[in-house]
């Protein structure tokens, strides 16, 4: 078989183990005689539009392991669509370098990027394997049970919510924290992870599968002040009215990207408001609010054990089935098993499977009262995080 040349790139938002699935597939395609160089894209496609490449062949394995262990994508990002005419340069960019593999590291766009290129290059004869390899935060790929980038992001915001439970004990009041989280509310419902004694926070969780209601919103603050003589609030930067339309987009700037979305992470606007809305509506004095936004990406030395190796799995699994010839456009599948003990497989799906569209938080995992999530949540989601800090109170 001729020896073809492999192009890896990450795109979409980084994570804290993005770069142990592309060090995963590059380990793994040294180990091949069917490819020759291995080539980096920088910032995407657009690093194969501009031919801006880092040869992978000629990093050294102390180097690929350092850069494993490090958050944030080490290639560089985009969110640009590949349009027809991008395609065709990309085809011909390709042909120059003798290119017949290659993988894109993301999400749900990345994988819709990773999709229209190869049936662009299926439409034109162009002999390509194409192959998604699943990252997001927001863990809300339909083609997995969970998303390499989550567990470690969840981590972080379970630690942080922590923390702040511990200084709300201390100065009292409310206190709001916006997580990530545009149109599927798994990273906030993780803050419940933080809970260990019966009044720990977050005292209430806004996911944005369930409208949000500002009457009931101060409703349910005033009820928890009742309760535990403070209140610590989790809440998704995606919820929304019943209008379906996010409250974060609305007070945003309306600025969006090639796929459509609406900046909401880069602002506090969305805490600045709700905090507004307690301090006129609840009659509560001390009212804070942060935002996570871009930190919850990105931070060092919290990355979840199990989401580290099953990102690097992941990579490596890719290019395994991309060899093995069972898709020409492909994404992988993380399935978790059916058993007491947490495992997982990795399988090789149609890659339509997890392009475009997303899932949402499912109605088994939302409480009935529309403001926390269940113990089933916590099942799922604990052994994805692993040991949260331990915190001791009087």
């Amino acid at each position: 078989m001729k020896k073809m040349n492999m192009v890896i790139a990450q795109s979409g938002g980084p994570s804290m183990v993005i770069n142990q699935s592309l060090v995963g597939a590059v380990v793994e395609a040294k180990k091949s005689a069917k490819i020759g160089k291995i080539l980096g894209a920088r910032h995407g496609i657009v690093g194969i539009l501009t031919d801006d490449y880092l040869d992978l062949r000629k990093v050294s394995a102390k180097k690929l392991e350092a850069i494993a262990q490090t958050p944030s994508s080490a290639l560089g990002s985009c969110r640009k669509k590949p349009t027809a005419d991008d395609c065709k340069a990309i085809f011909e960019a390709f042909r120059k370098k003798n290119v017949g593999y290659f993988f894109y590291i993301g999400g749900n766009d990345s994988a819709d990027a990773a999709r229209i290129v190869a049936e662009e290059a299926e439409k034109v004869g162009y002999p390509l394997v194409v192959y998604h390899i699943p990252k997001t935060i927001d863990n809300d790929l339909r083609s997995c049970d969970h998303t390499p980038g989550f567990g470690s992001a969840a981590k972080f915001v379970a630690s942080a919510i922590k923390g702040d439970d511990l200084d709300n004990r201390a100065l009292g009041g409310v206190k709001i924290d916006v997580i990530m989280g545009r149109d599927a509310g798994f990273l906030t419902a993780a803050s419940a992870l933080a809970r260990v004694r019966e009044d720990d926070g977050p005292h209430l969780i806004y996911l944005p599968e369930v409208p949000f209601s500002e009457e009931k919103f101060v409703k349910d603050v005033k009820a928890a002040m009742k309760k535990f003589g403070r209140c610590v609030i989790a809440v998704s930067e995606g919820i929304r009215a019943k209008d379906g339309i996010p409250i974060g987009a609305k007070l945003g700037s309306g600025e969006t990207d090639s796929h459509g979305n609406v900046q909401m992470s880069g602002t506090g606007a969305l805490g600045d408001a709700l905090a507004k809305l307690l301090k006129t509506k609840a009659d509560i004095k001390r009212v804070r609010a942060d935002t996570f936004g871009y930190l919850q990406r990105s931070f060092p030395g919290i990355a979840s054990e199990t989401d580290s190796l099953e990102a690097r799995a992941a990579g490596s699994a890719a290019v395994k089935s991309a060899l093995k010839g069972e898709l020409n456009k492909g994404t992988i599948a993380i399935l978790r098993a059916e058993t007491k003990r947490y495992q997982v497989a990795f399988a090789a799906r149609p890659i339509a499977d997890a392009a475009k569209y997303t899932r949402s938080v499912p109605k088994q995992y939302i409480a009935k009262n529309g403001h926390d999530v269940t113990a089933a949540f916590i099942e799922y989601a604990r052994p994805l995080v692993g040991e949260l800090p331990v915190c001791e109170v009087f």
